[in-house]
């Protein structure tokens, strides 16, 4: 596995990855009808404020994370790659940057990115129940994640 900064060729890729992803998260929440697209949804939620990084394995690209300093703003990993390490690995890279503390947010009931977070020492904040970011037309509950380093 790969991890290099995303390219503008990548677009399509990060798309695709995306929107199959996003399925299966809003799926788990109970948010289906809140689906939107990245193309739809990059600019409006902030993909390119900070830095953006892409993991590729056997030279596709397979996943991606975003994140600025102190926060993760986006992880998703192809379904078909689920469960080898991608997003672990894209996860670590982003803790490594910060070199302090990093915070994010997971939907409820989107218990893998819970798992994931809560395996790589992320602690759980607060819960937060109002608007679903990008889609505000949507109710939404999420928990706050938050990691220091050496605490994990």
């Amino acid at each position: 596995m790969n991890l290099r900064p995303y390219s503008a060729d990548d677009w399509e890729r990060l798309c695709f990855i995306h929107d199959a992803a996003r399925v299966h998260e809003l799926q788990a929440s109970g948010l289906m009808q809140a689906f939107l697209t990245l193309e739809h949804a990059a600019q409006n939620e902030g993909l390119f404020d900070g830095e953006v990084i892409v993991a590729e394995v056997e030279g596709e690209v397979s996943g991606f994370a975003a994140y600025t300093e102190g926060e993760l703003t986006w992880l998703y990993v192809d379904p078909s790659r689920y469960k080898q390490g991608i997003g672990r690995r894209l996860l670590r890279h982003a803790i490594e940057a910060s070199a302090g503390t990093i915070s994010t947010e997971v939907l409820v009931g989107n218990e893998t990115a819970l798992a994931l977070y809560l395996s790589e020492g992320f602690k759980v904040v607060r819960r937060v129940d109002g608007k679903l970011a990008g889609n505000e037309s949507f109710a939404a509950s999420g928990y706050e994640l938050q990691r220091t380093a050496g605490e994990a």
